[in-house]
């Protein structure tokens, strides 16, 4: 059964009882989706001594073993997921997904991280390195020096062991299972 209307505008509470079930069924799935994303980082290198893959999975990793809780280092795993779609604002497609499951401070640190990570290689790109200096007054801002400087710097190393991303499934789905802050929210509880 579909709905009938041609314009949003024209729909009727009986579409809206065929739509409903099947946006939450699609919702529900939106972990697997996610997991399958991450595997397109695989074999990517962009230049770097590993892929983007294994550079998020090391993220993750460190944040894990340091003792950060699973939404942050989910957010650790995620962070670069944008680099295949949003190749120029990697980080706001991060931030995009995981706005609705995670705090204002881990959306905050994952939308600026970019930004933040820039301190170490801009200056070699013809950048100002010192370009996060503009959000120093954020609440954020040392938070997102942490991520950076502990988690996502050191995550380039060729000499670590793989790691998987079947790691991390159980996070994922537990974080991505229920949304803080979106209009789903209510529909889910």
């Amino acid at each position: 059964m579909k709905a009938s209307f041609t314009k949003m505008s024209q729909s009727t509470a009986e579409d809206w009882q065929i739509i409903m079930p099947e946006q939450l069924a699609f919702f529900k799935k939106l972990p697997d989706r996610i997991l399958t994303h991450m595997e397109l980082l695989t074999g990517d290198y962009g230049g770097f001594a590993i892929d983007r893959l294994q550079h998020s999975l090391q993220t993750a990793h460190r944040a894990a073993e340091a003792g950060e809780d699973d939404e942050y280092v989910v957010c650790a795993l995620l962070h670069d997921i944008g680099d295949t779609l949003g190749s120029a604002n990697h980080a706001d497609v991060a931030a995009a997904i995981l706005q609705p499951f995670v705090s204002e401070a881990n959306h905050w640190m994952i939308k600026h991280h970019a930004i933040f990570q820039g301190y170490n290689f801009f200056h070699f790109i013809g950048a100002d390195r010192n370009m996060r200096d503009e959000f120093r007054d954020s609440d954020h801002f040392k938070r997102t020096a942490r991520f950076i400087a502990k988690y996502d710097d050191p995550s380039f190393d060729p000499a670590m062991p793989e790691l998987k991303l079947s790691l991390f499934e159980p996070m994922v789905r537990s974080v991505f299972s229920q949304p803080k802050n979106s209009m789903y929210k209510a529909l889910t509880d």
